[in-house]
């Protein structure tokens, strides 16, 4: 048996061949990983080595077999879900902080740009200037957190504590409910199953033809259910559907919420961003009459995944909700002379205001970002990825052969082939998109608008460019012939 020693690796060595590889991959595209999958499955499969390989020997595999066969979220073609490979700027930065401070917490640089972000994102957003929040991995999280802070605010005002005595504390036992439209992401149902209010806490309110939550609706349920002895915790509003982006009417989602004094929730987890296109600015009206609002920075502002922030109104609410209390070996270990080293403090305790104590430092990479591009930067990315949304539309309104099934509101268009006399369109889009998948660089994913089957390409890849969505849609046309013909 070897002895234990420290870890010496020439550490710049291998993030530099690493760097190396990753920019290689960018520019000429990953390998088909599916057409490999007996290979690197071989490689990577197997029992705990009694004996380590090594760093060498571990970056080697890194290289060869896991680089090359990930998902295609960097190149400039995927536009499949609402997440893409990030850009430079924080990537560098989520990989620093890795080495510099590994976790948020302390007074520290990092922990400043926590707050410091939050403050440029909520800015950035058009969120209210006293909105605080909290940084975390993604939007199941963020909406969770939002939700816990509707929670804890619609039991206060009925002399429940639920933080403290949960949601049965008391003697008022009312039924909860939570009121989003059919276009809701799933995170919020799942969201009411975690907080104890359970699934059967939902409400699914109808949309009018144009996607958007009907309101009318939404006022005769919450009328209802407070008759029959409900007690509502949140309306959800839905600044971007992850389906076809449309952005619910929020002033008078606000309106009905102000009436039966519910909380307001907008989940802006992708669409959030949009608001800075001045096409679309107008959709967000009322977003400022909102009490919580979620973002996902790793969504269109491109950064690493696993970033998302939640904003309330009241921080306060967040910390009582979710205060985790004073530990001796953490808080209790801070100074009580005077800060001289960044152990001394604590700075903002990120951990009592969320599910996490343990966080990297993910504002550093939202600061990053906005400090490379400023507010125009972001604004022209954001309108650019808006405008190839528009280009798929325009080319699917002009070919005979395609019809626009959901048109561009924000960066997202959905269409299918359906050329005169198809009998099974739904069969035929299904197929396009396995090949578009297996024979080409393009990566996208569908869903079902108004019963049809649809192509669903959402731009928020800042590699892409005008002449990628262009070889898509010719690609989708050929595609079509080829099956049908």
């Amino acid at each position: 048996m070897t002895e234990h020693q420290p870890e010496t690796g020439d550490f710049a060595t291998h993030l530099g061949a690493l760097g190396r590889r990753l920019d290689e991959q960018l520019s000429t595209g990953w390998t088909d990983a599916y057409d490999r999958v007996d290979a690197w499955t071989s490689a990577l499969s197997g029992p705990l080595p009694e004996v380590g390989a090594g760093t060498a020997a571990t970056m080697d595999d890194l290289l060869e077999h896991l680089v090359p066969n990930g998902m295609r979220m960097a190149t400039p073609y995927f536009w499949g879900w609402i997440t893409s490979g990030p850009t430079t700027a924080p990537m560098v930065t989520a990989t620093a902080a890795m080495v510099a401070s590994p976790q948020r917490g302390s007074l520290t640089a990092w922990n400043l740009l926590e707050e410091q972000s939050l403050a440029w994102l909520a800015d950035l957003c058009g969120l209210p200037e006293h909105f605080r929040g909290v940084y975390s991995s993604g939007g199941s999280t963020a909406n969770l957190v939002a939700l816990g802070a509707a929670r804890q605010w619609a039991y206060e005002q009925i002399g429940i504590d639920p933080a403290v005595d949960g949601v049965g504390g008391g003697e008022q036992r009312m039924r909860p409910t939570i009121y989003a439209s059919e276009q809701v992401h799933h995170t919020i149902n799942r969201s009411a199953a975690v907080l104890g209010l359970g699934r059967s806490a939902m409400r699914i309110i109808p949309v009018t033809r144009d996607l958007r939550l009907d309101v009318a609706a939404l006022q005769a349920q919450i009328a209802a259910d407070v008759a029959d002895g409900c007690l509502p915790i949140a309306v959800v509003g839905i600044a971007g559907s992850t389906d076809t982006g449309v952005v619910d009417p929020l002033r008078e989602i606000a309106e009905v919420a102000d009436e039966f004094r519910v909380w307001f929730h907008v989940d802006g987890a992708y669409g959030l961003p949009g608001i800075l296109d001045p096409r679309v600015t107008p959709l967000y009206d009322g977003l400022e009459r909102a009490d919580s609002a979620i973002v996902d920075p790793h969504k269109w502002l491109n950064a690493p995944v696993g970033v998302a922030a939640t904003f309330v109104r009241d921080r306060a609410l967040l910390h009582r909700a979710f205060t985790q209390e004073p530990a001796a070996y953490l808080e209790g270990a801070m100074s009580t002379d005077g800060v001289r080293v960044s152990l001394d403090a604590m700075g903002v305790p990120y951990g009592d205001l969320g599910v996490e104590l343990s966080a990297a430092p993910r504002g550093a990479q939202v600061w990053a970002i906005l400090h490379e591009l400023g507010r125009a930067g972001v604004r022209a990315r954001i309108v650019a990825d808006d405008d190839l949304a528009r280009l798929v539309q325009r080319r699917a309104e002009s070919e005979p052969r395609l019809q626009v099934l959901s048109p561009a509101v924000l960066s997202i268009c959905c269409f299918r082939y359906f050329a005169e006399g198809l009998t099974d369109p739904d069969q035929v889009n299904q197929q396009i998109l396995r090949r578009l998948a297996r024979e080409t660089p393009f990566i996208v994913s569908s869903t079902v608008v108004d019963g049809a089957y649809a192509l669903r390409p959402c731009f928020i890849n800042a590699r892409t460019g005008v002449e990628h969505v262009e070889e898509f849609m010719s690609t989708v046309v050929r595609l079509g012939d080829e099956l049908t013909t």
